[in-house]
């Protein structure tokens, strides 16, 4: 029987601590002699991420107990924090821990607890590591060491580094071998040839973001294992913020010695080698492994470590790929064709592991949440091994997505995932149209996955729609699509989230009074932008936020992003007022409609600074809003107890902003 009632006022099954309980997903999948590892999170311990192995029997266990929490800190954003092997007493891990940062080394059968292999630092935020290499023929772990040499988020270096595995360098920082030199202000870790006697690594600088301009930089081991006649091979950095580089994303070295990476010259990121000793005049000629498909092979590097493509032990590669959504494919450089896995699978994460001709990779879809899938090369099977999704409420609740493409200004498409309200025993009452949340997300270079989200379907399966806008700037479409935001952010991602919002309203599908907006991170930045430069939407919700770019571009975030806004926005040498004029906190007399704004009080990527000021504009103005600061929360969150008060004062919002009621959740209060 299906029963009529006001949009947003269904019951639901799906309520705040189902979604807490489920939040975060599997990352850094690897294989430790034949186990397949990977870190999760525990939203109920803290938000801790646990290192966690599939034993033979099938069955999975945690590695190490709270509070270890296997996380790098490297650029704010982290990478691949673990690395492990088989050793003759067994798994060896090294892995860098959240809470101070420095590399331990852990055997799990042995009995011992993880011991330091890194000193503490005095100086800023110290010494952190990331995309560790075991190398135990020499001793040693080679990985990236990020470096602060003062106070300042900017004070820091980044080389390769080799750290001793006795634990001699525990105390000392002089016993750690700096392998590269320190000519590029941002590495990632090394790739060492398959007979030991090269390394590869990618490298870029300020202004750039690594998907602006990149170079793969290649060095010869020396016989006491040190970097020697380093220089680049490939890639271009680009002249200034300008954009006309050439983004290398992953390089990988092939079992004939030749070296695998994957670039954008074309204007997408596609699959190439070159054989590093063919060199004509110093330019190594490339060639494409995939003929060209307008596709993208590899993604934004956010995180170190990151990997979209694998070799194959007989020499095919194991690739993700698509365009806005991707899948896992098998591809034969010798002939170019590709073989996809079949499967539920709309979005594969860019973390891959292989072992013979098994390839382990972690992948959702509109149904199903993140899970570990093993693809068997020889047999094209792919099944879930471990992580396996499990529903926590009854599918008939979860969104129905709809893939749309809209049109925006100037007739540009702008990409969408539409979910509408979606309940098995309620529709909305006659002639009611349901209100919609435009959902803006982060980065602002990334993009909204089709997957599985129960925060989404915490608000569709109580009778308000969700769409999900990949605006210009989001990527997954090519690089043209991409930089649609060089100098116009603030601007275009706030025209495209409203065309799809006005779109939605013109057509009938939601109601037009009753239209929302919200984000966190860049996408705060876009709610925010949006709530002073239009009138589309009658509240908004504004998560850790950037709000004053001047602000945020002098020393007001961490190293990586902060020349970010150069290609975003412009120079600021050249286009001072610009800064002034997109700020939400400097147009914050223009807000008028009520706005829940959520931060973490350790954030040091959008610090809790510039809500406080942004706050101060606002106050008096008779605008009703609301703040919730968390202790312990930085950029995101990770604890069950905050994702479950941020999601109900939201739903709270969206009750009194759009007229109907919900007593099953506290009542957010709102002062103007």
């Amino acid at each position: 029987m299906v029963t009529t009632a006001p949009y947003g006022a269904w019951p639901s099954p799906v309520d705040a601590g189902t979604v807490a309980a489920h939040d975060g997903r599997p990352a850094f999948v690897g294989v430790v002699g034949d186990e397949v590892w990977w870190t999760e999170p525990r939203p109920a311990e803290g938000g801790r991420r646990a290192l966690v192995r599939r034993r033979p029997d099938g069955g999975t266990e945690s590695v190490l107990p709270a509070p270890w929490n296997v996380r790098s800190r490297v650029l704010e954003y982290g990478g691949q924090p673990w690395a492990g092997t088989v050793t003759g007493s067994g798994p060896l891990v090294v892995f860098s821990d959240f809470a101070d940062q420095r590399l331990y080394a852990y055997e799990p059968d042995g009995g011992a607890a993880p011991r330091p292999l890194t000193p503490l630092s005095d100086t800023g935020d110290g010494l952190r590591w990331v995309d560790p290499v075991l190398r135990p023929e020499l001793g040693e772990v080679w990985c990236v060491m990020e470096e602060f040499t003062g106070e300042r988020p900017t004070d820091v270096r980044r080389v390769i580094a080799a750290v001793p595995l006795d634990g001699s360098a525990a105390g000392h920082r002089d016993s750690v071998r700096e392998l590269s030199d320190d000519r590029h202000r941002f590495v990632t870790g090394p790739r060492v040839s398959p007979d030991g006697r090269r390394v590869a690594w990618i490298a870029w600088d300020h202004p750039q973001m690594p998907w602006d301009g990149t170079l793969v930089m290649l060095a010869r081991i020396t016989a006491k294992g040190e970097f020697d006649d380093i220089g680049p091979v490939v890639g271009n950095l680009g002249a200034g913020g300008g954009g006309a580089g050439e983004s290398v994303a992953q390089v990988e070295w092939a079992a004939d010695g030749s070296l695998l990476f994957v670039s954008d010259p074309g204007g997408w990121w596609e699959l190439q080698r070159i054989d590093p000793d063919a060199a004509d005049d110093g330019v190594v000629a490339s060639r494409r492994l995939c003929p060209a498909r307008e596709e993208e092979f590899a993604g934004p590097l956010w995180n170190v470590g990151q990997r979209w493509f694998l070799p194959l032990d007989n020499g095919t590669l194991a690739v993700i790929h698509g365009r806005g959504t991707t899948t896992l494919g098998i591809l034969d450089p010798a002939s170019g064709e590709l073989v996809d896995s079949a499967g539920p699978w709309t979005e594969w994460a860019p973390t891959l592991a292989v072992h013979g001709s098994r390839v382990m990779g972690i992948a959702a879809g509109p149904r199903s949440s993140y899970e570990i899938v093993e693809l068997d090369a020889c047999t094209g099977r792919s099944r879930v091994i471990a992580a396996g999704h499990v529903d926590a409420v009854d599918p008939a609740y979860y969104p129905e997505p709809r893939i749309r493409t809209f049109t925006g200004p100037g007739g540009r498409d702008v990409h969408a995932h539409v979910h509408p309200p979606h309940h098995p025993e309620f529709v909305g009452s006659e002639g009611e149209l349901p209100p919609y949340v435009i959902w803006a997300h982060g980065g602002p270079t990334s993009h909204a996955a089709l997957v599985l989200d129960l925060e989404l379907a915490y608000f569709t399966s109580r009778g308000i729609g969700v769409a999900v806008v990949n605006y210009g700037g989001s990527t997954g479409y090519g690089r043209e699509y991409r930089e649609r935001l060089r100098g116009q952010w603030g601007v275009v991602d706030v025209e495209d989230c409203a065309a799809v919002a006005r779109a939605l309203a013109d057509e009938g599908t939601a109601d037009p009074a009753r239209l929302a907006v919200r984000g966190g991170s860049a996408g705060g930045w876009t709610t925010a932008a949006s709530l002073t430069a239009t009138d589309v939407y009658a509240c908004g919700t504004i998560s850790y936020p950037i709000l004053d770019l001047a602000g945020w571009a002098a020393g007001g975030t961490h190293d990586f992003e902060s020349q970010y806004l150069e290609s975003l926005v412009g120079p600021f040498s050249e286009v001072p007022e610009r800064y002034r004029e997109r700020s939400p906190l400097h147009r914050a007399d223009r807000i008028t409609a009520p706005f829940l704004l959520l931060q973490g009080l350790d954030d040091v990527i959008c610090p809790p600074v510039q809500c406080d000021r942004f706050l101060a504009e606002v106050a008096g103005r008779g605008i009703p809003h609301a703040y919730l600061a968390f202790a312990g929360e930085s950029h995101g969150f990770r604890r069950a107890e905050t994702i479950v008060r941020a999601v109900e004062a939201e739903l709270s919002l969206y009750a009194q902003t759009f007229g109907f009621r919900r007593d099953d959740i506290p009542a957010l209060e709102l002062r103007t």
